[in-house]
């Protein structure tokens, strides 16, 4: 294993590490915040950025962020991707483990080890079966972002009533932090295609606004493991539907239906919300 590997598998750790903690004092910073609202973008910032322990959160997240960039110019995507995808497993180990939270019920448990296991799964299908593909058209690239970038909107014009403001949130967040990333790969690739940086900036910049809002209305888990689970797939399936990266075939390519499927299942079990118990009514006195 060559001392790249080594560095890249350590700064994946550390990134996934950091990213889970912050997330956790962010959803906590924000739930005890006064409402924050898009509609008053300069309000909800100077509320954020006037709360240490938010502040402290976000400077976690973008030094997590930073630290898987450098992983990444390290390592094959495959071998960061498959530490990443721990980072859920961690989250829910965090939430159980520090104080003052509620349990976190077994339906979230099983979601998160679902979630675990399909991006694990997903990281280990693409070890063989992908190589680097081609550049793909800017075309289909434009059509990628701004398909995400319509559905995260439907998202919180439709889904809020059925889903609920915290997993509406949750999902259009992740689908806005997967433009995010697939913006951070074209930008790499430099050229015209510097001008990704763009949409890597609004991608990241709503991803994180909409993360706030729904740390407001539901569990760190909840919320944060969707977004993750979104970020993690949707930049590999662009890979391969955009930039032409081959599929595998024969158990791989199983492999990664199976990873997909898994990962569906552990999002649905994420984002429904855990039984409450039946109260019972204290007995009347006469």
């Amino acid at each position: 294993m060559s001392a790249g590997i080594v560095a890249a598998f350590a700064l994946a750790l550390c990134s996934t590490t950091l990213t889970s903690l912050a997330y956790l004092r962010e959803h906590d910073a924000a739930a005890a915040m006064p409402a924050l609202s898009m509609r008053r973008p300069l309000h909800s910032l100077h509320v954020l950025l006037a709360d240490r322990s938010w502040l402290l959160g976000f400077a976690m997240e973008s030094s997590g962020f930073v630290l898987y960039a450098v992983a990444l110019a390290l390592a094959p995507l495959a071998l960061v991707q498959s530490i990443v995808a721990g980072g859920i497993g961690l989250l829910a180990y965090l939430t159980y483990r520090m104080g003052g939270r509620q349990p976190l019920g077994r339906r979230r448990i099983a979601g998160a080890a679902l979630s675990v296991l399909g991006l694990i799964a997903l990281a280990v299908s693409l070890a063989q079966g992908t190589g680097e593909g081609h550049s793909g058209s800017t075309a289909s690239v434009l059509i990628w972002i701004f398909g995400t970038a319509a559905l995260a909107l439907a998202v919180l014009l439709l889904g809020r009533r059925i889903l609920g403001v915290a997993v509406a949130n949750a999902i259009a967040g992740g689908l806005l932090f997967s433009i995010g990333d697939i913006s951070t790969k074209l930008a790499t690739q430099g050229g015209a295609r510097i001008a990704f940086a763009l949409s890597l900036i609004a991608g990241y910049t709503l991803g994180t606004t909409l993360l706030q809002l729904g740390y407001q209305a539901g569990a760190a888990l909840t919320v944060a493991g969707l977004a993750t689970l979104l970020t993690n797939v949707l930049p590999i399936l662009a890979g391969t539907i955009v930039l032409e990266e081959p599929v595998p075939s024969g158990a791989l390519g199983a492999l990664r239906v199976l990873a997909f499927v898994a990962v569906t299942l552990g999002a649905v079990l994420l984002a429904r919300p855990e039984a409450q118990p039946a109260k019972v009514a204290a007995p009347e006195l006469e």
